[in-house]
């Protein structure tokens, strides 16, 4: 998948450093689909030069971010550091945690939080069980928010100025003949998640998978993340997960904000 160019109006700003952009973009132009990429592929996903490219590259390598062999580069485990400094300041992920494992343990179904990143969601912490479903998900995966649970109620629940821009450019592709895909109809079911305080997405992402969710308040009543549980959709009906599983989810979401700081939440 293409990797986004960089702003336009850094042409012109003498603090913007492009190299760098340009070293992050060749970072995100690899994927849990293709691990292993060579220059062309890598300059034609970041829209630069492969001479740029290559330079990119060969500085990660010399760094240890990069390994490359038989023509191909593959980013090296050293990568995840630059995560993992995240995660380990980021607080919302590291009180989830603690909350998700025995939650996840008890309903023995997996669970996750995430944080809304433009247009898409990242997973910051997360508790699997054992299903077989195709989509790998792990902490640092990323989504589209309009088709995922914990996307919709980020996107219901945040500043409608967001919103009306996220609607303005984004693109709705059918991951299933379920999956939303017009404004309209999002905008729709973005104010049923507002209406019912939680949002429900019954196999959009993929068929088979069921997830629901609910906010993560922060001050003001301001959404800090989500919390979301996903199932195999023979393994529950629709009603009985907004049943069953919705409070469940609610007083978890309670338990996260209170230990950031907002009991009154």
């Amino acid at each position: 998948m293409p990797t986004p160019r960089a702003p336009r109006d850094t042409a012109s700003d003498p603090d913007f450093m492009l190299s760098l952009a340009r070293g992050l973009d060749v970072i995100r132009s690899f994927d849990s689909n293709d691990a292993a990429l060579p220059v062309a592929e890598i300059a034609r996903r970041t829209h630069i030069s492969r001479a740029a490219a290559r330079r990119c590259l060969y500085t990660l390598e010399r760094l240890g971010y990069a390994a490359s062999s038989n023509g191909t580069y593959e980013l090296s485990p050293k990568v995840l550091t630059l995560g993992s400094a995240y995660l380990g300041s980021a607080k919302v992920a590291r009180v989830a945690q603690h909350v998700l494992d025995p939650l996840s343990e008890r309903l023995q179904e997996s669970c996750s939080v995430s944080v809304l990143d433009g247009s898409e969601i990242v997973y910051v912490a997360r508790a699997a069980v054992r299903r077989i479903i195709s989509i790998g998900l792990f902490v640092g995966t990323r989504l589209p928010a309009y088709c995922t649970s914990m996307g919709r109620v980020m996107l219901a629940y945040g500043p409608e100025e967001r919103l009306e821009t996220y609607l303005a450019h984004v693109k709705l592709v059918a991951f299933t003949p379920r999956t939303i895909t017009t404004a309209s109809a999002l905008r729709t079911e973005l104010g049923r998640v507002r209406t019912n305080g939680y949002a429900l997405v019954d196999q959009e992402l993929e068929i088979g998978l069921r997830s629901v969710a609910v906010p993560i308040w922060g001050r003001n009543r301001m959404v800090l993340a989500a919390i979301n549980l996903g199932v195999q959709a023979s393994r529950a009906e629709p009603k009985v997960m907004v049943r069953d599983y919705v409070p469940v989810l609610k007083r978890a979401s309670k338990e996260i904000s209170a230990s950031l700081g907002y009991a009154d939440i």
